[in-house]
């Protein structure tokens, strides 16, 4: 079976960025299934897409990522 191509991609958190990707991979984790980080990621990654598929508003998360940048 071929191995499958992925890509990896970097990036610095905050601590408390970090922090709140934990909670969010606990909240999700169960005893039968553990989530893990990258997942919680690739997860918030598909329902920011369907969002803006869906016609939200494009600027609510440009806001969000200002206000994170002047943090």
């Amino acid at each position: 079976m071929p191995k499958k191509e992925t890509k990896r991609l970097q990036v610095v958190l905050s601590d408390e960025q970090d922090a709140l990707l934990t909670r969010v991979t606990y909240e999700l984790s169960s005893p039968e299934r553990l989530v893990s980080k990258s997942e919680v990621v690739r997860l918030a990654i598909e329902k920011i897409s369907q969002e803006l598929g869906e016609g939200v508003d494009k600027q609510e998360f440009v806001k969000l990522l200002e206000d994170d940048n002047e943090a």
